[in-house]
C-alpha cells in the first residue's frame, strides 16, 4: 500500500502503517491474541465490528502490509457482488496453482444483502479467500448465518481519552504530521478529546480544522467553541446503537437514576431520534415498571407524548425530560406486568373458559331459561358493596394473577383488596351460618 501523499487529509497521512504504530484495541490485540496471528501470517476468516474510527480499516490494511499472500480491498458501498465475485473466481484459481490464500477485504460488508454474502460462502469454506469484513453493524443481524459460523468476530470498542490523546500527540510530533510546528496545547486536545466520541478520524478532521483556523493560536477558547458550535455523534436509528441507547434508557429508569435516564434522553434526541418513538417507550415503561405503584406515571407519560405533538421539536424535548425523571424516581412495581403475563400463559395452555352464567347477561327468555344471569347479585343494592359471588370461571376459582408490591400507590391497593376480601368472607361465613 502506498504511503499517502502530504497534501492528503490528515487522517490519512496518519493511518497506521505497521502494529507497532497502532493506537487502543489493546482487548482484541492481546487478549484475543489477534496480533500474534498477524505477526506470524496466520489470521483466518474475520469480521471487525465496530463503531466508526476506531481502527477497522487500518487493521485490514496492516494485514496487508504484514501478510505474505495477495491482499484485495473493496467497499461494498462502491463495489458491486458481480465484481467480488470475479475477484474470487480469480483467488480460486490462485488457490489451486499456489496453495496459497487471497485475503479479501470487504468495508461495510453489511451493505450486501444476504443473498449476495452466499457468493463468499463457498470460497470461505474452501480457504481459497481469507474474508476480511468490516462493518458498524451487529454480525448477528446482518451477516448470514452460514457465514458467520466460519467467521472470528472481533468487536472494536471507542477509543478511550488516552488512545485520543495519543493520537494528537502523534499527529503535532511525527513527520507525516505536523512535524513539531505547533505546541502541544493540553487545553487544546481535552476540547477535541472531548468532542471526538471516541473517533479517531475524527479527532484528527477536528485537529486538522483547529490547525488552519487558529494556527499558532490554538488556545483561544472561544474561537473553538465557534468553531465546532455543533457535535454530532454516531447513531445509526435502524442499528446497534438505536437499540443500545433506548435500552440503557429504559434500565436507568427502571434503576430510578434519573440522572442517567436525563442523559440518554438527550443523548438519543440529539443524535435525531424520533421524539414520538422515545415517547411510546416511555408510555409503555410507566405501565410495566412504575404500573400501580404510582397510577399517575401514565398520565405523566401521556401527556408528554401529546406535548410532543402539540408543540413539536425542540420545543418538546422538556416535557420527554419531565417525564423521564417523573418515571425515574416513581415507585415502581412489575406485579401488573407478570399477572399479565400469568394470564397469557395459562390462555396458551388452553385455559380459554366461558364466563360463569350468573356474570352473564340474558336479553332473551330463552337465555333465561338456560340460566343466564341467575343468582347475579347487582353490588350497589347490597350492603357492603360487594357480593359473595365468584367471577372467574370455576376452573380457575381461586387463582392469584395480580398481587400488588409493597410501594407507592401498590400498598393502599393491597389495603383495599384485603377490604373486600374481608367483606366477602364475611357473607360467606353469614350464608355458612344461615
Amino acid at each position: 500500500m502506498d504511503k499517502p501523499l502530504q497534501n492528503s487529509p490528515l487522517a490519512e497521512r496518519m493511518r497506521p502503517l505497521a502494529l507497532d504504530q497502532f493506537v487502543g484495541q489493546e482487548k482484541i490485540l492481546l487478549r484475543a491474541g489477534l496480533k500474534k496471528s498477524i505477526l506470524e501470517d496466520k489470521i483466518g476468516s474475520m469480521i471487525l465490528w465496530g463503531p466508526p474510527g476506531v481502527g477497522k480499516t487500518t487493521l485490514a490494511n496492516i494485514v496487508a502490509r504484514e501478510t505474505k499472500r495477495d491482499f484485495l480491498q473493496y467497499s461494498a458501498v462502491t463495489s458491486g457482488i458481480k465484481q467480488v465475485r470475479e475477484v474470487m473466481q480469480q483467488a480460486e484459481a490462485i488457490f489451486r496453482q499456489t496453495g496459497n490464500s487471497t485475503i479479501l477485504f470487504v468495508d461495510e460488508i453489511h451493505r450486501f444483502n444476504k443473498a449476495q454474502q452466499d457468493a463468499f460462502l463457498p470460497f470461505v469454506e474452501r480457504g481459497e479467500i481469507i474474508l476480511i469484513g468490516a462493518t458498524t453493524e451487529n454480525p448477528s443481524f446482518e451477516i448470514i448465518t452460514p457465514l458467520l459460523s466460519r467467521l472470528q468476530i472481533f468487536r472494536l470498542e471507542q477509543l478511550t481519552e488516552e488512545d485520543i490523546g495519543q493520537i494528537l500527540k502523534n499527529a503535532l510530533d511525527s513527520s507525516t504530521g505536523y512535524n513539531g510546528q505547533y505546541p502541544q496545547n493540553q487545553e487544546v486536545i481535552s476540547f477535541i478529546i472531548s468532542r471526538s466520541g471516541g473517533d479517531g478520524r475524527r479527532a484528527l478532521m477536528m485537529m486538522e480544522i483547529v490547525i488552519r483556523e487558529l494556527g499558532d493560536n490554538q488556545a483561544d477558547q472561544e474561537k473553538l467553541e465557534q468553531i465546532f458550535s455543533s457535535t454530532s455523534f454516531w447513531y445509526d436509528k435502524r442499528g446497534d446503537q438505536h437499540f443500545n441507547l433506548i435500552s440503557a434508557l429504559h434500565k436507568s429508569l427502571r434503576n430510578s437514576d434519573h440522572q442517567a435516564s436525563l442523559y440518554w434522553l438527550a443523548r438519543m434526541l440529539t443524535a435525531g431520534e424520533d421524539p414520538l418513538y422515545i415517547a411510546r417507550r416511555m408510555v409503555r415503561f410507566a405501565s410495566e415498571d412504575v404500573g400501580l405503584a404510582d397510577p399517575q406515571a401514565l398520565q405523566v407519560a401521556m401527556a408528554a407524548k401529546d406535548s410532543v405533538h402539540f408543540l413539536g421539536m425542540p420545543e418538546g424535548n422538556l416535557a420527554l425530560a419531565q417525564a423521564a425523571v417523573y418515571l425515574a424516581t416513581a415507585p415502581k412495581s412489575n406485579a401488573l406486568y407478570f399477572a399479565y403475563k400469568k394470564i397469557e400463559k395459562d390462555l396458551k395452555k388452553g385455559k380459554a373458559f366461558p364466563p360463569p352464567l350468573h356474570i352473564c347477561n340474558a336479553p332473551t327468555s330463552l337465555m333465561k331459561k338456560e340460566g343466564y344471569g341467575k343468582g347475579y347479585q347487582y353490588a350497589h343494592n347490597l350492603k357492603e358493596k360487594v357480593a359473595n359471588m365468584e367471577c372467574l370461571p370455576s376452573q380457575l376459582s381461586g387463582t392469584v394473577y395480580y398481587q400488588p408490591g409493597p410501594m407507592g400507590f401498590e400498598k393502599s391497593i393491597a389495603a383495599r383488596i384485603d377490604y373486600w376480601q374481608r367483606m366477602k368472607d364475611g357473607l360467606h361465613k353469614e350464608q355458612d351460618d344461615q
